[in-house]
């Protein structure tokens, strides 16, 4: 392992970069930290190079020695994950404030400044800076809708908001530990930003900014893309594991109702129906076993109808079941609605199929809307008596005419 220090003053903000085989990307990033208005003096860039073996290692080192002081680069052999040069990165920071940039991704010129300014002025312990997608990547904006000097769970979307990509207060991550599970290929930013969410005393959104970009690899070639449903599975349960930790608060219900809405329900779209038996079966099995541990019968109540199938069937381990589902979605999308009794359902083909035996529950969408006009003051049992006598001439008209 080789590294380069910087001058021995400390920054007001330490940029942490996990590295692995991110060229032509790499340069891109560090050019736009290079550029920042902050001034090299208040920032350090601390890159952990993992093994890289496609040019980023030599790049690291030009622009250390084109930058003397402003970059400190380590070399370790490749982890398989971003989890170990994360950490690793985070040990060496020296800044009041920790930003984590992902190796592809790029800030704009005033984004250190505006954020440590901000951070500053309102005592943020986590600071959200608004984020734009590049090269078609999609990034959730509903956190972003006004900068706040505070936001909570409650009012505001947090819990769509889980990366790492933010501005931490060090002295929060080094006073609670907080660090990367190094055996998660994947998500391992999210049971970090948890609990560094769940310890701060303010929480703060920049929205007047485009402060940091996503980027989205043309060839798809970064641990997101690879990664398989059982790691992120993985994933998903630390941070359920990590949020219970915690005790009821009320940012229990929307994590989980983010997870459950979408995060899992994701692995069982149509690409399940491309693994083999063996794995979806296993999919299923987790997938039931975090509905068992982690989702109140609340959030599951509340969940879309197709949603509480999915989760449902995985939970009985009806894979026939999962495989006909997705298959249905795939080929007419969404079933018609039918009327029971005042209420309304999602009419799937498994909709009170008797060998399955789904409680109505699961399929129903909500109450039948009621009449309208003046029907609505016509007593029900009336409107019934009507109805029926109008089948009863429409019955006769048929017989008059045949």
């Amino acid at each position: 392992m080789t590294e380069q220090a910087g001058t021995g003053q400390r920054p007001d903000v330490s940029v942490v970069i996990a590295v692995h085989d991110t060229m032509p990307y790499l340069t891109a990033c560090l050019d736009s930290l290079v550029g920042q208005t902050i001034g090299h003096p208040r920032m350090e860039v601390v890159a952990v190079d993992d093994g890289s073996s496609d040019g980023s290692t030599e790049e690291l080192a030009r622009f250390a020695a084109a930058h003397p002081g402003l970059f400190r680069t380590v070399r370790q052999p490749a982890s398989g994950g971003p989890a170990k040069p994360t950490n690793r990165g985070t040990e060496l920071a020296r800044g009041r404030y920790l930003l984590y940039l992902g190796a592809d991704d790029w800030l704009g010129p005033e984004a250190l400044r505006r954020m440590v300014d901000a951070a500053d002025r309102w005592h943020s312990d986590v600071l959200i800076p608004k984020q734009v997608g590049e090269n078609g990547r999609v990034v959730p904006q509903g956190i972003f809708d006004r900068t706040a000097e505070q936001v909570t769970f409650t009012d505001s979307a947090l819990a769509w908001a889980l990366g790492d990509t933010k501005l931490f207060r060090r002295e929060l991550v080094v006073a609670h530990g907080l660090r990367r599970r190094e055996d998660l290929v994947i998500h391992s930013d999210q049971p970090f930003t948890i609990g560094a969410l769940m310890h701060a005393r303010k929480v703060s959104v920049l929205a007047d900014y485009d402060y940091y970009h996503l980027v989205s690899r043309q060839d798809r070639s970064n641990v997101t893309h690879r990664a398989g449903p059982l790691d992120r599975l993985r994933g998903f349960r630390a941070s359920q594991e990590v949020l219970a930790g915690y005790g009821e608060r009320s940012a229990h219900r929307a994590i989980r109702e983010r997870f459950f809405s979408w995060d899992i329900p994701q692995l069982l779209q149509e690409g399940f129906l491309a693994e083999p038996p063996v794995l979806q079966a296993r999919i299923a099995r987790e997938i039931g076993e975090l509905v068992d541990r982690y989702c109140p019968a609340l959030v599951f109540a509340d969940l879309p109808v197709p949603v509480r199938l999915r989760l449902a069937l995985a939970r009985r381990g009806d894979l026939p079941g999962l495989r006909e589902l997705i298959g249905y979605e795939r080929d007419h999308g969404a079933p018609p609605e039918v009327r029971r009794r005042g209420r309304l359902y999602a009419a799937y083909p498994m909709f009170r199929e008797r060998r399955r035996a789904l409680p109505d529950a699961l399929f129903e969408t909500g109450p039948a809307p009621g009449p309208r006009g003046w029907r609505r003051l016509v007593p029900a049992p009336l409107r019934r008596a009507r109805r029926a006598a109008r089948r009863r001439v429409r019955g006769l008209v048929a017989v008059l005419r045949g």
